[in-house]
């Protein structure tokens, strides 16, 4: 079950590949957007009307990067007072060269750190970070952090055609990674629309490669190249509100979409037509498939 305590769309970094487009607040100042007793509340009421024993984990995956909301550990302590379910954040990891945010994240019972590039020319590049973000910096919190956590610690790795995938950075990411004694080791493409049009999947060729290059260093490592099954989450008793919610932070294909609202007794098509009608999602198309993404302009 995923949490966006971030508003649209305020990172520290504005990546090339984002699914949520361009960022519109690039910062790096933590500041209070929700309340605790909000999303705690909020979190209870979904949980209210679905099955508990169904819920792996209770994810911040915000609209923008999680560590800019002040509130964030404190949220999860809220949290682990009211639910046994296992707490994840999802974060690029820049901000965790303050010692704040790792207290924050600590707490955590699992984190996944964004790491696309060792190479400052690089990390700018593709994920266009705040003026006042130097790799060297992130980098070096990221594996401060590593070397205190308790808990389980991924890390996923977007290939980007003609950006990140050449042998010489992808060594330079896996023996970083290495360094951290992660779980797990996410090799991922783009696959769903980005934040910019140019932007396009790493090869086959340069996928393999990458894969073998980060097996050399890390122990377990994985792909994310491939969409998801048409089983796509859960439904409770307000399937519009779940749909909306999914596709606010994961855009959904459309067949994908057709099966969701189906599975929940509605008619697709009408469904899909009056939500674009009120302006509420918008279809786009990549890689020869339509997606469904939240409109929010």
């Amino acid at each position: 079950m995923g949490i966006n305590n971030i508003p649209y769309k305020h990172c520290s970094y504005s990546c090339i590949y984002c699914q949520l487009g361009r960022t519109t607040y690039l910062e790096i100042t933590r500041s209070v957007f929700f309340s605790t007793s909000e999303i705690v509340k909020e979190v209870l009421k979904t949980l209210s009307r679905i099955s508990k024993d169904k819920v792996d984990y209770i994810t911040f995956v915000p609209d923008g990067e999680p560590t800019l909301d002040i509130n964030l550990g404190r949220t999860v302590n809220a949290l682990k007072k009211e639910v046994s379910i296992p707490i994840a954040v999802l974060t690029n990891g820049s901000l965790l060269f303050r010692d704040d945010v790792k207290q924050d994240l600590y707490i955590a019972d699992l984190v996944s750190i964004k790491i696309d590039a060792c190479s400052e020319n690089i990390f700018k590049k593709i994920n266009r970070p705040h003026p006042r973000l130097r790799l060297e910096d992130v980098l070096q919190g990221i594996l401060d952090f590593s070397k205190s956590y308790k808990g389980e610690l991924i890390t996923e790795t977007m290939i980007i055609d003609s950006i990140n995938d050449s042998i010489d950075e992808l060594t330079k990411i896996a023996r970083f990674i290495s360094r951290l004694n992660p779980y797990k080791a996410y090799v991922a493409i783009p696959i769903r629309p980005p934040a910019e049009n140019w932007v396009k999947p790493a090869s086959e060729q340069s996928i393999c490669l990458a894969y073998h290059v980060f097996s050399r260093h890390i122990s377990k490592v994985e792909l994310l190249i491939r969409s998801e099954g048409e089983e796509f989450g859960r439904i409770s008793s307000d399937p519009i509100r779940d749909f909306l919610s999914i596709v606010t932070v994961h855009p959904m294909r459309l067949r994908q979409a057709f099966y969701f609202l189906s599975r929940a007794g509605l008619d697709p098509e009408a469904v899909l037509s009056k939500l674009i009608e009120d302006d509420e999602v918008v279809i786009v198309s990549y890689l020869n498939d339509k997606f469904i993404i939240r409109k929010f302009t």
